[in-house]
């Protein structure tokens, strides 16, 4: 029997109450001074609210942005850039136009329409970047990366 007071029964006599006492603080001292391990890589990022979000989008709303493409032509090893439907061959060119279509979306009172740039998987950075100057050159600040179809496709 377990609560027998009976000396021949248990002729060892354990207090197992101090012991207890002892491995619970132990527990508690570990579990406190337990560290996780950082991800490796780990960094901040705003997402927008009302983006990526899964559902279908309300087809009533326009679809606002100005959308630069970014395309590479293989036979002349080059970016081809367009903006909307019109090819854009030089720096300036590209910066007029964009000023031109910011500047009348803040006449329409839509200064938060981005600049959307969707660029080819085999566009060099330097050329994304170039753009992504080009519209800070003219304050443009909302500036956004189109995902496209994974190379291959």
């Amino acid at each position: 029997m377990a609560g027998s007071q009976d000396p021949n029964e248990n002729p060892v006599a354990i207090n197992v109450v101090p012991m207890v006492d002892v491995i619970f603080c132990l527990c508690v001292f570990f579990m406190c001074s337990f560290k996780f391990k950082q991800l490796e890589g780990k960094f901040d990022s705003w997402l927008p609210r009302n983006k990526g979000v899964g559902g279908i989008a309300d087809p009533s709303t326009l679809i606002e942005e100005i959308r630069v493409a970014m395309f590479w032509d293989a036979q002349n090893e080059r970016a081809v850039r367009q903006l909307g439907q019109r090819r854009v061959d030089t720096d300036q060119e590209l910066q007029q136009l964009l000023k031109e279509a910011h500047d009348d979306y803040v006449r329409l009172n839509k200064p938060d329409v981005p600049v959307t740039i969707d660029a080819d998987a085999r566009i060099p950075w330097r050329e994304v970047v170039n753009v992504v100057n080009i519209c800070k050159r003219d304050q443009i600040d909302k500036i956004e990366f189109a995902f496209g179809a994974p190379p291959g496709h």
